[in-house]
Formats: structure tokens, sequence, C-alpha cells
């Protein structure tokens, strides 16, 4: 049996199509808590849904982010889109797959990716100090191996906050999976 849309996806999938063509309506902010600690946020793109509350993003495996998503795998993501006045507060955990699933996966995303997109796997680690020797490809053609720093990271949602940026007042709404994803209103 499929596990049904939640009800919130139709309101981002709109939210994201009064955004255009435009690139930053795939963009969200990542929020983990550092291997120090210390709060860290960070820009990614939106890969697409691994299910219907389950979203994928890409990262290196190398970063700072992987492993504080190790050491801690709950997260949240703020995803901004400003034509639609529409913040998206998505809260989860990342989902540790199987070794065939996850490889499939990261296949089809890897098969996905334009050549300019892969070639930031063929960079030297992301954070290390920088040489100017080092090598930046610009591009990475479908005959180079998928690299074993290309990671995906899937994130399994348990709570969705909608706040419309539009009319007096504010409109807030939230959905919790434990709750059977049923609506609730808030004050914004």
């Amino acid at each position: 049996m499929t596990e049904a849309l939640p009800p919130w996806r139709p309101l981002l999938r709109g939210a994201r199509q009064r955004e255009g063509r435009s690139p930053q309506a795939r963009w969200l902010q990542l929020a983990t808590l550092g291997c120090d600690g210390a709060p860290r946020v960070r820009t990614l793109v939106f890969r697409g849904w691994g299910g219907p509350a389950q979203l994928d993003l890409l990262t290196d495996r190398r970063s700072e982010k992987s492993a504080e998503l190790i050491r801690e795998p709950r997260v949240e993501l703020c995803w901004l889109l400003p034509k639609a006045r529409s913040q998206f507060r998505l809260r989860g955990h990342r989902l540790t797959l199987d070794t065939a699933s996850d490889q499939s996966a990261r296949a089809q995303h890897w098969q996905q990716l334009h050549p300019g997109a892969r070639s930031l796997w063929g960079w030297p680690q992301p954070g290390a100090a920088f040489d100017p020797e080092g090598s930046f490809p610009e591009v990475l053609g479908d005959e180079v191996p998928q690299p074993e720093s290309f990671e995906l990271v899937r994130i399994e949602l348990e709570q969705v906050e909608l706040l419309e940026l539009t009319g007096h007042p504010h409109q807030r709404r939230r959905w919790r999976r434990a709750q059977g994803w049923l609506e609730e209103r808030l004050n914004p």
C-alpha cells in the first residue's frame, strides 16, 4: 500500500510553481548541530522526493555536514519562496538507507545531474585549505564514475509549518506526522 501524499505537499508545489524558473525555488536552508555543539546553517539544492514525506538533498561525504548528520540526524530546513511570500519550515531526521536503496538512489541522482553540477564532486575536499594548484574541473561527464564522496541525504519529515506572508494577519499552519498530518492553525 502506498502512503498518501501529505496535505502540505500540494501547497509547497504551488508555492514553488509561483517562483517560475527561478533557481532559488530549489534552494533551502539546512540547520544542523555542529560537532562542536554549535548550530550550523547552509543552503542546499532540493533534488526531489524520496517518498511522500521524504526529501532528497546531495552533499559531499568529505564535508563537515556529513559528519554532523551522522552524529545528530535531526534537522530543520527553511524553504523561503519569496514570490509566493511563503516560508516552509520542515523538521525531521536523516534516514539511514540500506545499501542497495542508497546505491540505487545515488546512481539515479548522479545521472540526473548536469555535468557542470557533477563537477563539484571532482573538486578538493570542502573546507580544506585552498591549494591554488588544486584541480577544479568544470564538468564531469557521463564517462566519469560516481565518486565515493557523492552522498545522498534523505530527510524523513516529521513536522511542516507554513507561514504565508500575505494578508493581515499572516497565516500560519502546522502539520505533524504523529497526528496524521492534520492541519493546525497557529498564530503567526
